[in-house]
């Protein structure tokens, strides 16, 4: 099962104006930049998470082919952790095939 992460703007900026249905952001230019496709292939989960001051990624939006929740307390990501060791993250969706990293992901979603 693929999974996949999508940078969907700075924290401070997007987090209050994000929904199930958001499709943009706002850049740290001020203006709307349209989210990019998810990899092909994605069947899995698809994570969507924001960048805070001092470069911490947070986890902040999740679906599946079901179901599309914010959440409504971020999670600070953690490399090799959450979304395991050959994953970088970056402005470009990423592809993550390790179920178990995803899985702890979830785990600790649900435990906050």
């Amino acid at each position: 099962m693929q999974h996949a992460l999508m940078y969907v703007g700075g924290f401070e900026r997007n987090r209050r104006s994000l929904t199930a249905s958001s499709t943009t952001f706002e850049g740290s230019d001020g203006q709307a930049h349209p989210y990019p496709s998810w990899p092909d292939g994605t069947d899995g989960i698809r994570i969507s998470f924001m960048e805070k001051a001092g470069k911490k990624f947070v986890a902040v939006r999740i679906a599946d082919g079901a179901s599309d929740v914010v959440l409504p307390n971020e999670l600070v990501m953690v490399p090799g952790e959450h979304f395991g060791f050959n994953t970088r993250l970056s402005g470009t969706p990423a592809a993550v095939e390790d179920n178990h990293a995803i899985m702890k992901l979830l785990e600790d979603v649900i435990k906050k």
